[in-house]
């Protein structure tokens, strides 16, 4: 679960939005709605965990950039296992081997708790019928231990979790994958997700998109599709 993806190309944050554009198809053309899970389901920070662990600011700042970085962390999400990882990088930095090790051990510490008001949005989509799906950058060794405590999830009929499936977004391939098996077209489902650059690619292969800030401008977007009433 991270955000550490490939910026995107200049001029694409022009194309994106969070209201439907004319040249898209009617709200109600709408059939499923695919959600991102890390900072708009529930919220992610390694430093919730890390911040226990280190107690000057300076060194956790350092610690956060170099050792235990959210970019080394999106080698799990891209289905790399820990048992590669963890040994690797304690030997690279030895005397942060135990902290590193914590993140192996204690990954849900970097889950402080839940986005306000996204859940409650789900509940309101699951209500009124409307098909839930989500495509998620997370390890699979993380996503075993995390799934159960998210009962929010059980309202979704699949979820493509990139750790089990050696793709992470922004990969156009994850995108493909997720319309294989959810069964709806790119154009007739509303991807949801807080990275510019997984918004841009799954604009580009189709999708109807909303750049998530938060539950507030979601929920307005939701209704001004007439998803939710």
């Amino acid at each position: 679960m991270t955000s550490a993806t490939p910026s995107p190309q200049a001029g694409s944050a022009a194309l994106l939005h969070n209201d439907v554009d004319d040249d898209e198809l009617p709200a109600d053309a709408v059939q499923a709605v695919v959600f991102d899970v890390g900072r708009v389901i529930v919220q992610w920070d390694l430093r919730c965990l890390f911040a226990k662990l280190i107690p000057d600011q300076q060194e956790l700042d350092w610690f956060v950039a170099n050792v235990v970085t959210e970019e080394w962390h999106f080698q799990h999400d891209a289905g790399r296992p820990l048992a590669d990882m963890v040994p690797e990088r304690k030997a690279q930095f030895p005397d942060y081997a135990v902290l590193i090790d914590a993140y192996a051990e204690r990954f849900l510490e970097t889950i402080p708790g839940p986005v306000a008001g996204t859940a409650a949005l789900i509940d309101g989509l699951a209500e009124a019928g409307q098909p839930l799906f989500a495509i998620t950058n997370f390890g699979a060794e993380f996503w075993e231990m995390f799934r159960p405590t998210e009962p929010v999830l059980d309202h979704f009929q699949d979820i493509v979790v990139s750790g089990k499936e050696k793709l992470a977004k922004p990969d156009p391939a994850i995108f493909q994958l997720a319309q294989a098996r959810f069964g709806h077209a790119p154009a007739q489902m509303l991807f949801i997700d807080d990275n510019l650059a997984n918004i841009t690619a799954a604009r580009r292969e189709g999708w109807q998109v909303h750049h998530f800030e938060n539950a507030a401008v979601l929920e307005t977007d939701l209704r001004a599709r007439g998803l939710i009433a």
